[in-house]
């Protein structure tokens, strides 16, 4: 019932925030941008809330997960079904970006290029910091120079390598160990109990994210990219439907109790745009739904760098959309080979902010693609964004209670011998 009364809260504040963004952009227009900043506050709040606990609690569930598997045979049998999981989630993902934006065309005869665009500065910003995106890029995101500057920068990646480390060392003390790994259980249950009244102040950040949005662009980009809005949807919807389908083949009927569990984080993370602010809550309804701690705790936050299918599936849309723009002709081959590309490329940036965007400028400048077309996305990219963050709360959760059933049937047949 508690659950129930903050997933109605969500839906009210959802509401009242697109009333309040539209009755200031349509009848206040000079104060929008004002009132967008101002208000945009309270998603920042909920947001940082969120931020402030998720470096201790993967740190303290990954090591104790990892320290009561014992066998580090487990350990390496889970992380390879979870990388098999998430580079084939990530290759349907894009595979259906790439599909649906050649069907639609929404960026062809759009009248697009002869505009200009507010966005311009904030393009010229992210193809700045393209310059930057290389494999020493990669390397020196994924492996911490310092754990404390990791858990400083919520580097998510970072902080999971140093976890894999210090639990698999920690496993190998025995006895000497298990005080430590009583500790960190401990803490990792006090800081999910921080989660709960955290998540109380969902609906505030829910609030502020849409009014702030609608505020400032109106109702009305709608209908601008509505070409744009449909086939992005379909593609989404599509995702869904096939991570759906799979996750029915692993898990059986559970798939609905699953996704009954999880309603919250999607509504939170479609909300505020934002699939890291629903970590801690993910974590404690995966557990609540059956899905083993240890699973979770090692699978969950490997997914929140590898496995961002919603991300995925834009990354061949949007860089294909801004060549229909320019008119740039890509052949099948051109096509295919981007998508290698990108399940590369898209890899060294988690965890980055508006990471999708910064690898689609470095992708659009590798295939001769005007770069500066990623202004034409900027300003409908936060309504893409609520989509695309709400996929990827999807996909890390259906991952990790596919894997946990795969794991229940390996263990099985040894206990009954």
């Amino acid at each position: 019932m508690k659950n129930n009364k903050l997933f109605i809260a969500i839906i009210i504040a959802l509401v009242i925030g697109v009333v309040a963004g539209s009755i200031v952009h349509y009848n206040f227009h000079d104060y929008a941008e004002s009132f967008s900043s101002n208000i945009k506050l309270l998603g920042t709040i909920f947001i940082r809330l969120v931020q402030m606990i998720i470096a201790p609690l993967v740190f303290c569930t990954l090591v104790v997960g990892i320290a009561k598997m014992g066998d580090m045979s487990m350990v390496g049998r889970v992380g390879a079904k979870a990388m098999g999981w998430f580079l084939s989630a990530s290759l349907v993902s894009l595979t259906i970006g790439l599909l649906l934006v050649n069907w639609f065309k929404p960026g062809v005869g759009t009248g697009l290029n002869d505009s200009k665009d507010i966005s311009a500065d904030s393009a010229s910003d992210l193809l700045t910091k393209t310059n930057s995106l290389s494999l020493e890029t990669f390397i020196e995101h994924m492996i911490p120079k310092s754990i404390f500057e990791a858990f400083a920068h919520n580097e998510v990646l970072q902080i999971v390598v140093f976890s894999v480390f210090f639990g698999i060392a920690l496993s190998t003390l025995g006895k000497k160990g298990k005080s430590i790994i009583k500790l960190f259980d401990r803490i990792s249950e006090v800081v999910l109990k921080m989660v709960t009244y955290i998540m109380w102040t969902a609906p505030l950040g829910v609030l502020g994210a849409i009014a702030g949005a609608v505020a400032k662009y109106g109702l009305s980009i709608f209908l601008t990219y509505a070409k744009y809005l449909v086939a992005f949807a379909s593609g989404l919807a599509l995702l869904w439907v096939v991570l759906i389908f799979v996750g029915y083949l692993i898990i059986g009927k559970d798939v609905w109790r699953l996704l009954k569990a999880i309603k919250e984080p999607l509504l939170i993370a479609f909300s505020t745009t934002s699939s890291e602010a629903v970590f801690p809550k993910l974590v404690e309804q995966l557990k609540a739904y059956g899905c083993s701690p240890k699973i979770v705790s090692f699978t969950l936050p490997l997914g929140y760098s590898f496995n961002l299918d919603g991300s995925m599936m834009y990354l061949t849309f949007a860089s294909i959309f801004i060549a229909q723009i320019y008119d740039v002709h890509m052949s099948i081959a051109d096509q295919i080979l981007m998508l290698l590309v990108l399940m590369v490329t898209s890899k060294g940036v988690a965890g980055v902010p508006r990471a999708s965007l910064i690898v689609i400028v470095a992708t659009c400048a590798m295939f001769n693609i005007p770069p500066e077309g990623i202004a034409f996305i900027l300003p409908i990219d936060h309504f893409c964004d609520m989509g695309r963050s709400m996929t990827n709360v999807l996909g890390n959760a259906l991952s990790t209670a596919a894997i946990d059933k795969f794991e229940t049937k390996h263990e099985q047949p040894s206990q009954i011998s």
